[in-house]
């Protein structure tokens, strides 16, 4: 009876090895990372070009009073809660129009908290972006912005943010065209010897 024990716990021993090895020296979750697509500016800093297809790449939609939600049967607070607060979750792209990351758009008019424009983009595997965009767009179409905060690879930097709508094809029915978010970033001046 002592042997056959002695036979179990020794299985067990070599199992929990085999398992921690096969953990060890198999990814049991192979994450693929799109190459950073970035171009340098001639005055200093790199220009990042994200891209968000609508409606394809619109995952949320919060706004008060609003007929058709997304995702479907969405119960977004009342006015009384959040007033005029306007939520919108997204797909990111870069310019190969691959996935790499999400990105949050809050907007308000309000009084009560000041009216203001934001964007928070997220990248998994460089960080998160959040910029507060200039309520009034330019002439051109476009709504300029700071950066105001990032983290890990943005964490550093300073710099500006512009948002653009793209109108779509007439012909395509299916998009009706695209938001370009063009991120200039700039790394601090370090000591120079």
């Amino acid at each position: 009876m002592i042997g056959l024990f002695k036979t179990l716990l020794f299985g067990i021993f070599l199992g929990v090895i085999g398992a921690g090895a096969l953990v060890y020296f198999t990814p049991a979750v192979d994450l693929h990372r799109e190459r950073s697509l970035i171009d340098v500016q001639s005055n200093g800093g790199n220009l990042e070009v994200y891209r968000i297809n609508l409606p394809r790449d619109r995952l949320l939609v919060g706004l008060s009073g609003s007929v058709g939600s997304i995702p479907a049967g969405l119960d977004w607070p009342g006015e009384e809660l959040l007033g005029d607060m306007q939520a919108e979750l997204f797909k990111v792209r870069n310019r190969n129009n691959a996935v790499i990351g999400v990105a949050s758009r809050l907007a308000s008019s309000t009084e009560e908290t000041g009216p203001f424009i934001e964007w928070a983009l997220h990248f998994p595997a460089r960080g998160t972006i959040y910029a507060h965009m200039e309520l009034s767009p330019s002439v051109d179409g476009y709504r300029d912005g700071k950066l105001r905060s990032g983290t890990r690879d943005f964490q550093e930097l300073t710099g500006t943010v512009r948002e653009q709508f793209i109108a779509g094809d007439d012909g395509d029915e299916e998009s009706q065209g695209s938001i370009e978010l063009h991120a200039t970033l700039v790394a601090p001046l370090g000591d120079i010897e």
